[in-house]
């Protein structure tokens, strides 16, 4: 059975944690980005099955993609893929997180409590089924943390069923459990916990946590 090929839209940090566990975990890996030549260490050092391409020819190449770039300029990025994440999961790992600095420890956000930045990108491109994920935790616990056996709660939501099915059978094998919250609505809830992860690092008191969601 031929790999399955990721596109991860991103060229910082969080894109290329993602892109060394779709590696590891034996799928095909294309990073989409702007500028092909800041990528190319990355390329030759991560293998046969890792490329880099400009934005729309990542997206176009790819069975589902991760948008893994800045909240500022994701929906930028969404448009420059243009029609090859149509009718394709895209997990949504950004955040809206606005160029202020952080108040005692609490990020600055460029949404209101009734808006989200994936229903902006929803509403920009209509036929790409956006789930999101990863955007509650940081980046070294992404992939396979280890909190001592103890599988910590990833939070998704988004419009299309299989979408979701198909982002979170890559979380099982990222080494979470999945909480489906709904609909895209449900990002106004999702995108602050980013806020909420932060603020323990901010303050001094460490970044080695996650969330877990426990029922009685």
């Amino acid at each position: 059975m031929a790999m399955k090929k990721v596109a991860v839209i991103g060229s910082g940090v969080v894109g290329q944690v993602l892109s060394d566990g779709f590696l590891r975990h034996g799928y095909e890996v294309v990073r989409g980005t702007r500028e092909p030549a800041k990528l190319a260490d990355w390329a030759k050092s991560a293998g046969p099955h890792a490329t880099v391409a400009e934005l729309a020819d990542a997206a176009s190449r790819s069975d589902f993609a991760v948008l893994a770039v800045r909240g500022e300029g994701a929906e930028e990025a969404v448009s420059l893929c243009g029609s090859g994440l149509f009718g394709k999961t895209v997990l949504d790992a950004t955040n809206p997180i606005a160029s202020a600095p952080p108040s005692n420890g609490v990020l600055s956000f460029f949404t209101g409590p009734n808006d989200s930045l994936m229903e902006r990108l929803q509403q920009r491109a209509p036929a790409v089924h956006f789930v999101k994920a990863f955007s509650c935790v940081g980046s070294p616990f992404m992939v396979n943390p280890n909190f001592g056996g103890v599988r910590p709660t990833m939070f998704i939501c988004g419009q299309n069923a299989g979408a979701k099915a198909e982002a979170s059978a890559v979380l099982d094998q990222f080494g979470w459990e999945v909480e489906d919250l709904g609909a895209v609505e449900a990002a106004r809830a999702i995108e602050p916990l980013c806020m909420l992860w932060c603020i323990p690092g901010l303050t001094g008191r460490g970044w080695n946590h996650a969330f877990k969601l426990l029922r009685a």
